[in-house]
């Protein structure tokens, strides 16, 4: 059921926002709605989700109407403090979106909709178990207004499935991007490198069947081993191998190279996309650039103008806080300067724009030559007054973002 949230400042229980923020009416807003619900749990994963049997009061059938009424606290809250304004982006995540009938999504974005407007050509997203997604529910998604769907298809090899604990039939992979294809929405598709058993042959069929597909997105992420998951007890009880990070590394390198042979060009560390920019997750993109979100639904993080907060984890607790009027924020937080420029360089750092040189202190660009001559960040691009990772950059991002914040 997810990592411990964040210990911070209490949040007021009708959710208004400080008096003193000082909002940009241009940054991009972006919308995420968290749909908590999952068949299983998969045995790496510790998104804030829940299946039947965890649910403990909470009711699936009525979720929609839960989060809308969030949604409509949003709007009083936005308005107040003067930061309202159209959504860039809406994404739906989980969890497993498609778990809930397509009707209930489409309600969940016509509340936002109804609350903030939508921006012309606004990109939505909804993530999708490839063994949810019909011709009928993709028709019924496009109709509502979604532009994107984004398909779990992790591994294209049965024992790697079963590895990861994913119980998707992996031909349905192919049924669900058809019938988003013929709703006409975007498709990306998720795959997950270094599990438990999985050579560089596996990956690479994985990487070519994902190719095959043709789709217009790919993410690919190295698999993370986090505590207090299933994955995490079976390692430390020996009972499988835990990932080699020399194998992810050859994987990593490998996906590039297949990806840019396809088309694809990198614009994040883990996702590539077809088409320069067209294709990119704009949703994503806000994350990274550190614009505004809002977040909705239980455990879901926002931020508005350097100030962050968080709901409550469980869904009937969430449910509970929204039915008495109340703003389901357990706390919030304002990061010093300090905190804020360890994250921008962390988030900056990954995406193909960089980040400007001269947004660092100054006894920090200092740095910059060594990530050069360590063949870390791309020369020409520094000249430019970017920080970009190459590609062995890359691999060792994490140590970039210690040269350029320590």
């Amino acid at each position: 059921m997810g990592a411990a949230l964040p210990i911070g400042d209490p949040a007021p229980p009708d959710g208004a926002l400080p008096a003193d923020l000082a909002v940009d009416p241009a940054a991009d807003l972006g919308v995420y709605l968290h749909v908590p619900f999952c068949r299983v749990r998969c045995g790496y994963c510790d998104f804030n989700t829940y299946t039947a049997t965890e649910l403990r009061g909470a009711r699936q059938d009525t979720y929609a109407d839960t989060l809308i009424r969030e949604v409509e606290l949003a709007r009083t809250v936005l308005g107040d403090a003067g930061a309202a304004r159209p959504a860039t982006t809406v994404f739906f995540g989980g969890g497993t979106p498609t778990l809930l009938p397509a009707g209930d999504l489409a309600r969940m974005l016509a509340a936002v909709r109804d609350a903030f407007g939508l921006e012309a050509g606004a990109e939505i997203t909804v993530e999708a178990n490839p063994d949810t997604v019909t011709p009928a529910v993709a028709d019924e998604l496009a109709a509502a207004g979604v532009t994107r769907m984004s398909v779990g298809m992790q591994s294209s090899v049965p024992h790697v499935l079963a590895a990861l604990d994913r119980t998707h039939t992996p031909a349905n992979v192919g049924t669900a991007v058809a019938a988003a294809r013929a709703a006409g929405l975007d498709v990306s598709v998720d795959l997950i490198y270094g599990a438990p058993g999985e050579s560089l042959a596996d990956w690479e069929a994985s990487l070519e069947t994902a190719l095959g597909l043709e789709p217009d997105h790919i993410s690919a992420y190295a698999l993370i081993i986090e505590e207090g998951t299933k994955l995490a007890r079976q390692i430390a009880r020996g009972e499988v191998p835990e990932p080699d990070g020399d194998l992810q590394a050859d994987m990593y390198e490998l996906a590039d190279a297949r990806l840019a042979a396809a088309g694809f060009g990198w614009y994040e560390v883990s996702n590539w996309s077809r088409g320069g920019a067209a294709h990119r997750s704009r949703h994503n993109l806000n994350y990274w650039r550190g614009q505004d979100w809002w977040g909705f639904g239980p455990g879901a993080h926002s931020h508005v103008a350097g100030l962050r907060w968080w709901n409550v984890k469980h869904p009937a607790a969430y449910a509970q806080r929204l039915a008495a009027g109340e703003s389901p924020a357990a706390g919030r937080e304002r990061p010093d300067a300090e905190a804020r420029l360890l994250e921008r360089v962390l988030l900056e750092s990954r995406i193909r724009e960089g980040l400007a040189i001269a947004d660092l202190p100054p006894g920090r660009r200092e740095a910059v030559a060594g990530l050069i001559a360590d063949g870390l960040i791309e020369g020409l691009a520094a000249i430019r007054g970017r920080v970009v990772l190459t590609l062995k950059g890359r691999l060792l991002a994490d140590a970039v973002v210690r040269a350029l914040t320590d």
